[in-house]
């Protein structure tokens, strides 16, 4: 089953339908601290189902942002490609201007910590 759709011609619309979704950004986050296991994803990200977790991944492996691995020992893991690992500053930028927006619009105290969707590593 093909996921991606045709992609927008302008750069800016071609970003933005690949990190669209509800999860993409959160699941791109997630694997800046390196590869992970399936489920550790699904433990690290409150409120994700595994449904979800899976079509989210499928599609950003087929925009060419992650890239999965399978092996005989262990369940299936995910890690960033290069192309994905290049998003690290936009994905902070992102979250800075985020940040910025709420605060200029007097919405500051509607923002929530990232420790609000995403567990720490250590704590599974």
């Amino acid at each position: 089953m093909k996921i991606i759709k045709r992609l927008p011609g302008l750069p800016v619309e071609r970003a933005l339908a690949v990190l669209s979704g509800r999860w993409k950004a959160v699941i791109l986050y997630v694997l800046l601290e390196g590869p992970q296991r399936t489920c550790e994803l699904e433990n690290r990200i409150a409120g994700i189902s595994q449904k979800v977790l899976i079509e989210q991944l499928r599609a950003l492996e087929e925009h060419g942002m992650v890239s999965r691995q399978a092996s005989a020992r262990e369940s299936q893991g995910y890690r960033l490609t290069s192309l994905g690992e290049s998003l690290r500053p936009v994905l902070y930028s992102l979250i800075e201007w985020g940040t910025h927006h709420a605060i200029e619009l007097d919405e500051a105290d509607t923002l929530l910590p990232c420790s609000a969707v995403v567990r720490d590593r250590a704590i599974q």
